[in-house]
Order: C-alpha cells, then sequence, then structure tokens
C-alpha cells in the first residue's frame, strides 16, 4: 500500500495469534464493542446460537486458522472457536477494528 504523502510502500505487520486474541478478549469484554452484522445475526437464527454463545466464544476461545487483513488498514480478521452446548464447537468470524471494536460477520457451527 502506498502513502499518498510521501510515495513509500507501507508494510502492514501481521500480529501475531496470541497478541490479536488478547485484543479480541479485550474487546469483547464489554458487550458494546461488539456489532453484528445482518449476516451473523441470520446465520445464528438459522442455527441455533445466540448473541450470548457468539460473546462467550469471542471472550475465552481460540484463534483456528489463519489471521487475514481486513479490508481497510489496520483491520484483522480471524476465526475465534470454543466449545459450547455439549460436545459442539461454534466459530464467530470476526473482523477486528482499528478502533479496538469488533464486528462479528458470521457465526457457524464447525462439525457441519
Amino acid at each position: 500500500m502506498a502513502n499518498p504523502d510521501s510515495g513509500k510502500v507501507v508494510v502492514q505487520f501481521r500480529p501475531l495469534p496470541s497478541q490479536l486474541l488478547a485484543m479480541v478478549q479485550s474487546a469483547a469484554a464489554e458487550s458494546r464493542n461488539v456489532s453484528f452484522g445482518s449476516h451473523a445475526l441470520d446465520r445464528m437464527e438459522e442455527r441455533g446460537i445466540t448473541t450470548l454463545d457468539a460473546l462467550r466464544v469471542l471472550r475465552s476461545g481460540e484463534i483456528k486458522g489463519g489471521i487475514e487483513a481486513g479490508q481497510n488498514a489496520g483491520e484483522w480478521k480471524c476465526k475465534i472457536i470454543k466449545q459450547i452446548k455439549g460436545t459442539r464447537e461454534v466459530g464467530v468470524i470476526t473482523i477486528v477494528m482499528k478502533t479496538g471494536r469488533l464486528f462479528v460477520k458470521t457465526v457457524e457451527w464447525e462439525d457441519i
């Protein structure tokens, strides 16, 4: 990505999973920092996953898979998973915004 003011390329360093997870858990500690997209809300209703379930995953789950750069500079996308409801794991695909807030893109059962 070029900086229009300097003509130099700005390199964005991917956070370590442990760093990004700490950011997610810190933000999710307060529900007001978490926004759910309409797609996520539709999938939650369809799959019987509650907002509280998704928040529990964000607050105490683990990152599964890679960390991707978001659409905007300073944003990171990842999947957080946690076992809930007996033996089922829930995956919450979330975007960590540069403001420190979280945007939940979708929610899914991991065993399907």
